[in-house]
């Protein structure tokens, strides 16, 4: 957790001091790391240059850090790349067989490694969106298992993935909320422990399988829900592979289990208060939705499904109280956290949590952060690395590259970075 922005050292006096004020801007700041912040233009540019009291300056080799704000660098950044007028770009999967095909861009052009996000999609159990959507119709096939069940069965994770990843879709994929190689237990991944290994190793997209669990649904439901059911499923305007993805997933759905039972309603919102305005506040049936690991521990991963957590399920879920007036899922949870002395027996019931969230229907994992591709004149294995934290914000130890990494490069230096990060790991008993 030391990595994490909850333990980084503030001065007491200081924050006294300026109060409410303390870091709305650059001056209202105090700095003890490898760069202070020179400028601040909301919306316009940030400018950080080296530290020159910093303990380790001798190791902060690129002195000044100009990151500039534009609402379409999307579409602006790689052309700006080419031209030299900036060191990285990101290159979307809109462009990328334009950057493939051409062997100019081509040489200019590596893959992203896969980070710890994990990314998944979100069954509403408090529906707080417009009447138009029907709120009501959804809280009650929502709380029908076969109603879950039958859309779980039905995402196709590999025909999502490929607006984002056209090229190699599976190392995206995730069949879990804790990511792959994020912990294990003696050698053995969590991911494979106890009942959470079913799930981790066969794909959950089954057109037999969903539409069985249509059937069932229809049937218990017959008197008390509408269908076809309207499931209003927002997406970002600011990313154009979601915009995409949220198409693609409306088709799949519904050409899968018929217009006659669902209505998937795509719904644009601005990245501007996005989280406020759909998340947080519940505006949304079906939406897709991440999370990121603060320390390493499966714990770290059910954060946001608690009753005081960033998503409002599974405790709403109606049929799933115990005896104490909690929920099963947060009691297995509790019990795991409870659990601090016997490694193994936290991680196994842990496991077994989310193997009940997953097979429950209350969420859908899709897949882990990072992939994707770049065009940059920084060397990745170069920065300190974190699966948590900040540290993909950090520039300590990193250098300009003459010539951008190309994908050849990226793979051997990947390759050398993982192998010595292993022999590292366990030189230090990890």
């Amino acid at each position: 957790m030391l990595t994490y922005v909850c333990f980084f050292p503030a001065n007491g006096q200081f924050l006294e001091e300026v109060g409410d004020k303390f870091g709305t801007d650059n001056i209202n700041f105090l700095y003890n790391g490898a760069y202070i912040m020179e400028t601040f233009e909301p919306q316009n540019r940030r400018v950080l240059v080296a530290n020159d009291k910093y303990w380790d300056k001798e190791n902060i080799h690129i002195k000044k850090l100009v990151h500039t704000y534009n609402k379409e660098a999307g579409t602006l950044a790689p052309e700006l790349f080419l031209r030299g007028e900036i060191d990285y770009a990101d290159i979307s999967s809109d462009i990328l067989d334009e950057w493939m095909n051409d062997p100019e861009k081509e040489a200019q052009i590596r893959p992203n490694r896969t980070g710890f996000y994990s990314y998944f999609y979100c069954l509403n159990f408090d529906p707080q969106f417009p009447a138009e959507y029907e709120p009501d119709n959804w809280k009650i096939v929502v709380n029908n298992k076969n109603f879950r069940k039958s859309i779980f069965h039905a995402l196709d994770r590999k025909a999502a993935m490929l607006t984002a990843e056209p090229y190699d879709p599976e190392k995206r994929i995730s069949n879990t909320v804790t990511p792959r190689n994020f912990v294990d237990l003696e050698g053995v991944d969590y991911t494979q422990l106890g009942s959470l290994a079913e799930f981790t190793n066969n794909d959950t997209f089954d057109a037999k399988l969903a539409l069985e669990y249509k059937e069932k649904a229809l049937e218990e439901l017959q008197g008390k829900a509408t269908f076809p059911v309207k499931v209003l499923m927002p997406y970002n305007t600011g990313s154009s592979e979601w915009a995409n993805r949220a198409q693609v997933i409306e088709q799949q759905m519904e050409s899968l289990l018929g217009t006659d039972y669902i209505d998937i309603i795509i719904d644009p919102k601005p990245p501007t208060g996005f989280l406020q305005e759909v998340r947080r506040s519940g505006n949304y049936a079906f939406l897709e939705c991440n999370w990121g690991p603060d320390y390493a521990d499966p714990e770290t991963y059910t954060d946001p499904f608690s009753p005081d957590g960033t998503y409002n399920w599974p405790h709403l879920a109606e049929g799933y109280k115990e005896s104490n007036g909690k929920n099963i899922y947060e009691n297995m949870v509790n019990e795991a956290k409870a659990e601090v002395i016997d490694l193994e027996e936290r991680y196994n019931l842990f496991a077994e949590a989310e193997a009940f969230l997953i097979g429950e229907a209350f969420i859908i994992p899709y897949a882990v952060g990072g992939g994707g591709y770049s065009a940059s004149r920084l060397n990745p294995f170069e920065s300190l690395y974190s699966p948590f934290g900040v540290s993909a914000e950090r520039f300590k130890g990193q250098m300009v590259m003459d010539k951008p990494m190309n994908s050849e490069q990226f793979t051997e230096g990947l390759e050398r970075w993982e192998k010595e990060r292993a022999e590292a790991l366990k030189k230090a008993g990890k």
